[in-house]
């Protein structure tokens, strides 16, 4: 189970206007320096746009792991991990960075 969000959301006649988040968290949003650029190989591409493979199965074939390779790198089950893989599957941002970290990759780069 991952962390819990401890967001507030501050409201104004019902309307949410604003989100307060943890300082370490926003830093970790933010912390992208400007002249840090980040590259996305074709095959990743192809595979992710031609193929209609999710970004994250693409970086994994292109890197020649296995779902337990990468799921056993998380400290997760197979079947978990496969989870992350489908189309349109909504990680958040935490999960994000543990599968950069497993993929060797920044988080930039498996965000869809």
């Amino acid at each position: 189970m991952g962390i819990p969000i401890n967001h507030q959301v501050i409201e104004k006649d019902g309307q949410p206007m604003f989100v307060v988040i943890p300082y370490s968290e926003y830093f970790e949003i933010i912390k992208e320096k400007p002249d840090d650029q980040v590259y996305i190989p074709h095959e990743v591409v192809e595979l992710n746009v031609i193929d209609g493979k999710s970004l994250v199965r693409s970086w994994r074939e292109y890197k020649g792991l296995t779902q337990k390779q990468v799921a056993g790198r998380m400290g997760i089950t197979q079947a978990s991990y496969a989870q992350m893989e489908k189309p349109g599957a909504n990680l958040r941002y935490v999960t994000l960075k543990k599968l950069a970290r497993a993929l060797e990759l920044e988080v930039e780069q498996v965000r869809e």
